[in-house]
């Protein structure tokens, strides 16, 4: 893999995002803005397909356990960012109790929301399992960088102006690497401003620089090793 020379991502007192500038060394064949390339998006619909239809039951399985145990809605749905102007609707089983008025990242203030059953969802990614339909739709990839929330792109335009020119994904880089760092910050925190202000400052510039990683050295041997790892996730013993 090309190496990254050297990587300044500057952020101000206010959790915004100051300038992003990335060097990198010397390789060739970096890659064009905002493209998926026709294998890429062959393994996607491949994938999903395959995913789909061999992962149905264990879906239906958990929605109608949900459905009985926690209640209606069983889908969440948020809007997320494709490109720095382009938002969609990202599907997934809904795995904490409805609160119309929190927003934002997942930190220790709501963990009060999540049940022992929703808990076991999220830790073994069930509740992603919907996001195949977003793949088939194209508006993501299996692999990229995780789609962001409009107001962290709007507070770091320089830094989702580069990592946008990647098609986000259900799973990549930063999410195998740096996840269970997030998780134990994110988890820390006791208020949604300290959630907020702990993944503003400490997560989005790290992942950043492993999605920008992923972006200068991604293949369809690198997608399929990254898909792989993730798929190993509800085997690994926590910790």
């Amino acid at each position: 893999m090309s190496q990254v020379s050297e990587a300044v991502l500057p952020v101000d007192a206010a959790g915004r995002g100051a300038g992003l500038f990335w060097r990198w060394s010397d390789a060739p064949g970096k890659r064009p803005a905002r493209t998926i390339t026709p294998a890429k998006r062959a393994l996607d619909v491949t994938g999903a397909l395959i995913l789909s239809l061999t992962l149905w039951p264990v879906v239906l399985l958990f929605m109608l356990i949900l459905l009985i145990v926690e209640g209606r809605p069983v889908f969440f749905i948020s809007e997320r960012m494709r490109t720095p102007t382009q938002s969609f609707k990202l599907i997934k089983l809904r795995s904490m109790q409805v609160d119309m008025s929190a927003e934002g990242v997942t930190g220790g203030d709501k963990a009060v929301r999540i049940s022992r059953l929703q808990r076991f969802v999220r830790r073994v990614r069930i509740d992603e399992l919907p996001q195949l339909w977003n793949v088939l739709r194209g508006d993501i990839s299996l692999v990229g960088p995780r789609p962001p929330l409009r107001k962290y792109v709007e507070s770091f335009p320089e830094i989702y102006g580069e990592v946008l020119k990647s098609r986000p994904g259900i799973t990549g880089l930063a999410t195998i690497v740096y996840y269970p760092t997030e998780e134990k910050l994110l988890a820390a925190c006791d208020t949604p401003i300290a959630s907020d202000t702990t993944y503003r400052s400490r997560c989005i510039p790290r992942k950043a620089r492993l999605d920008l990683i992923y972006q200068k050295n991604r293949t369809i041997g690198l997608d399929l090793w990254l898909i792989a790892r993730t798929a190993m996730t509800p085997f690994r013993r926590k910790g």
